[in-house]
């Protein structure tokens, strides 16, 4: 496989990342907006929010099915457009229940969509022999930054959601589909395509609808990594802005603050993080971010004041936005050495339910602490479920190999890891 091929898989599959994050960010920020234009009520909503996560997990699992059929590629081709005809549709409806059906639309391509989105990254970083992952999750970053702030200026301008989706959706769906022409799928290990070995039996492909499988028990690991980093962030996304409001007296315009720096930092962790993993390995990364994490929980949970809130918010940014990427490459790393690149494919999916699982339960468990306890306490079952991830950072490394018998040819091969290391 040619350099070139490769190089315009990297960029068109980062543009497809950067136009998922501006079309996810356009939604969420525009959630009030959504609920007056349907006359969604206050006691329901919670129940709307929660079906989009839960389908986008259904997604995720028919996608893992899928892709032992079709090419993930092929299912990312589709999977986009998809995606932004259903935002589409969210600003062009009229009655309650074809918003549901939208939001149910929604929520399974985006399933879909993420999981194979990151199976063609982590195909494409095993190609390369060395970190890029993280590149791509910074494109998500910036889109989500751009979504926001286009989201922002419409909601200054009184734009409604028809006018601020339609024009957006008509340049990024296309982009979208024209981009998908350079998709590379199931790329092998320095630069060479995957080849599933024929004689092997297809029982040793194992199938993981349901996790964990005993085939894919090495992934538990990472799959509780995953939850754990998604219960941080969806604590930051629904819980900041109200934290440093009502707990550390800001200001309604100084509480938009926080998720702004966040993100900022998110986009800058990701954008470099690739040269820290290649210096120091997957490791050294996960536990410094991890370490960071709960430093920043741990600052914004004791804070005097609004702008040391902010302060601790910023840090967590830098620190959560580096583990999410290496569990997926992790993941399929491990997978891709044990069952193939079929089984790095299901990894993928198996790791991508779990980033629901994370956000579904962050929010309500952050805000169930917070009334019955305080809110500067529930913060700190974040920081504690982020410093789990410390011990458990030595899944993201290479497996340890037996040593051989001077006798004895060696029978492994560490794929995925080229010249620069991982």
């Amino acid at each position: 496989m040619t350099d070139a091929r490769l190089r315009h898989g990297r960029i068109s599959l980062a543009i497809s990342f950067f136009v998922q994050g501006v079309v996810f960010a356009l939604l969420v920020t525009r959630i009030p907006a959504v609920q007056d234009r349907y006359g969604i009520s206050d006691g329901l909503l919670p129940a709307f929010l929660a079906a989009v996560p839960i389908l986008a997990g259904a997604g995720s699992i028919g996608t893992e099915r899928l892709v032992k059929r079709v090419r993930p590629g092929a299912v990312l081709r589709w999977a986009q457009p998809v995606v932004c005809l259903a935002l589409l549709g969210v600003g062009v409806g009229d009655g309650f229940e074809q918003v549901a059906v939208t939001l149910a639309v929604f929520g399974l391509a985006v399933g879909a969509l993420d999981a194979s989105m990151n199976m063609l990254g982590v195909s494409l970083q095993r190609a390369y022999g060395r970190s890029i992952m993280l590149g791509f999750h910074a494109a998500y970053s910036l889109g989500g930054i751009v979504g926001a702030s286009l989201a922002w200026a419409g909601a200054r301008w009184g734009l409604s959601l028809i006018v601020l989706y339609g024009p957006l959706m008509a340049v990024l769906a296309p982009a979208a589909l024209l981009a998908s022409r350079w998709y590379v799928d199931r790329a092998g290990p320095a630069g060479g395509a995957d080849r599933v070995d024929q004689r092997k039996p297809r029982a040793q492909v194992v199938d993981v609808a349901a996790p964990p499988s005993p085939g894919m028990r090495f992934l538990l690991p990472l799959c509780l990594v995953m939850a754990f980093v998604y219960i941080g962030d969806s604590t930051v996304a629904n819980w900041s802005a109200k934290y440093l409001r009502d707990v550390l007296g800001g200001s309604e315009q100084l509480s938009t603050v926080p998720y702004n720096v966040y993100m900022a930092m998110t986009l800058l962790g990701r954008a470099v993080g690739d040269v820290g993993v290649r210096r120091f390995g997957p490791v050294a990364v996960v536990r410094a971010g991890a370490v960071i994490a709960a430093g920043g929980f741990g600052v914004v949970a004791v804070a005097p004041g609004a702008w040391v809130g902010i302060a601790g918010f910023t840090v967590l940014g830098l620190g959560l936005c580096v583990i999410v990427p290496q569990t997926f490459a992790a993941g399929g790393r491990l997978a891709f050495e044990r069952l193939g690149p079929e089984g790095s494919d299901a990894a993928v999916a198996r790791l991508n339910i779990f980033n629901y699982v994370g956000f579904l339960a962050g929010s309500p468990l952050v805000g169930a602490l917070g009334e019955a306890w305080s809110h500067r306490g529930a913060m700190l079952v974040p920081l504690l479920l982020v410093l789990v991830t410390v011990p458990y950072a030595r899944a993201f490394g290479p497996e340890p190999r037996p040593i051989p018998c001077r006798h004895e040819r060696p029978r492994t091969t560490d794929v995925g890891r080229g010249s620069n290391g991982l």
